[in-house]
């Protein structure tokens, strides 16, 4: 494994085994954040006033470009959950009309879906993916959700990574078919850019949001949401201020929202830069490896099967492992304060599982640890 345990900042006494939660962000990009806000405070009027919008089109291009997508489009959020919010503050449906996803989605953007349906009468429909994957291929997955959609289906809004369970859905495939049949699609990708190979000109979702703060490694409260020409209209800023003028454009309307911290925004090409200079696609590669033997191992350990095939087209440098039934909450903490193992447990559907992450700072004795200390804390 490619050691790039020193560029980090991370505790050296934590087997830190949990990228996905809120991502850890290299010395030098963590450097050229400080160098921002330092920049903001030398003259903050000049800053604000008279470079602020040069500064952050540069960086959207810089992430534009990474994306395969249209810069005019594409604008900074604080993270993922903040772009769910501005689409579900912005639509407007009618009762009855049904919003459709799964049952692998993030519990916080299920709660901005339930608050719109609350205002418009929508409906929030789950297809169940049961685990573990019955589907052979990730086509034959797409195929099954798509016998879920209803002449009453105005939306499709699914994960792009899961956040519970770590499975890569196949969102190319169901957009591909919801563009036929005209139904907007909103996919949340927190967990997909730096992880996985990202072209959102191929998936050609209507709405794309993710961040970057996670698997790019860029600055907390960093994140993005690209959106097609034909939905500016109708998406609202979540915070209105001085773009909001007469003709303004969808980026100038969302741009401006006054003193927040733009640091992190401005670092994204430091991040970007951080990634390719560490030849990023193979540092995937061991990380994958890294999660396959995991998937593999304690599967072996406590004879459960997992959830998916071993293949990256289920799962990058993520996985979900199921465990035996226990606490939750005491096993996690059992983890951390006995073995210092930082990992999250989740439940889905009953199924008790951890979801290990691999990230660039992690190496087999990162495994080995957690390995040791499963058995112990049951």
């Amino acid at each position: 494994m490619t050691d790039l345990r020193s560029q980090f900042l991370l505790d050296p006494t934590v087997t830190f085994l949990n990228h996905g939660s809120f991502g850890a962000t290299p010395i030098p990009v963590f450097e050229t954040y400080q160098n921002w806000q330092r920049e903001l405070e030398r003259q903050p009027v000049e800053f604000m006033g008279r470079r602020f919008d040069g500064l952050m089109n540069d960086a959207r291009a810089r992430l534009a470009d990474y994306l395969h997508c249209d810069v005019d489009g594409l604008i900074f959020v604080p993270n993922a959950t903040v772009g769910v919010n501005l689409v579900t503050h912005s639509i407007q449906l009618e009762p009855g009309d049904e919003i459709l996803t799964t049952n692998h989605e993030y519990g916080a953007c299920e709660y901005a879906w339930g608050v719109c349906c609350e205002r418009t009468g929508a409906r929030y429909i789950r297809h169940m993916i049961d685990l573990p994957i019955k589907a052979e291929s990730p086509e034959e997955l797409a195929a099954a959700f798509w016998e879920s959609v209803t002449p009453r289906t105005k939306v499709i809004y699914l994960s792009h990574i899961t956040s519970p369970s770590a499975l890569i859905l196949p969102v190319a495939e169901i957009c591909r078919r919801a563009r036929a049949a005209g139904i907007l699609t909103v996919i949340d990708g927190a967990h997909a850019p730096g992880q996985i190979p990202l072209d959102l000109t191929a998936i050609d979702a209507d709405i794309y949001t993710g961040n970057c703060h996670k698997w790019l490694c860029a600055p907390k409260g960093s994140a993005f949401l690209y959106a097609k020409p034909e939905t500016h209209a109708w998406l609202k800023p979540l915070i209105v201020s001085w773009g909001e003028t007469p003709g303004a454009s969808f980026v100038t309307r969302n741009q401006w929202q006054g003193t927040r911290d733009v640091a992190g925004f401005l670092s994204v090409p430091a991040a970007i830069d951080f990634q390719v200079e560490h030849n990023w696609s193979a540092v995937r590669a061991e990380c994958h490896a890294l999660a396959s033997e995991a998937r593999n191992r304690i599967a072996e350990l406590f004879g459960l099967e997992p959830i998916s095939p071993d293949s990256t087209d289920w799962f990058s440098q993520m996985v979900a492992c199921p465990l035996p039934a226990g606490d939750m909450l005491a096993l996690k903490t059992r983890l951390y304060d006995e073995f210092r193992v930082e990992v999250p447990l989740t439940n889905q559907n009953g199924q008790l599982m951890v979801r290990v992450s691999f990230q660039a700072y992690n190496s087999a004795s990162d495994l080995s640890r957690l390995l040791e200390a499963l058995p112990k804390v049951y």
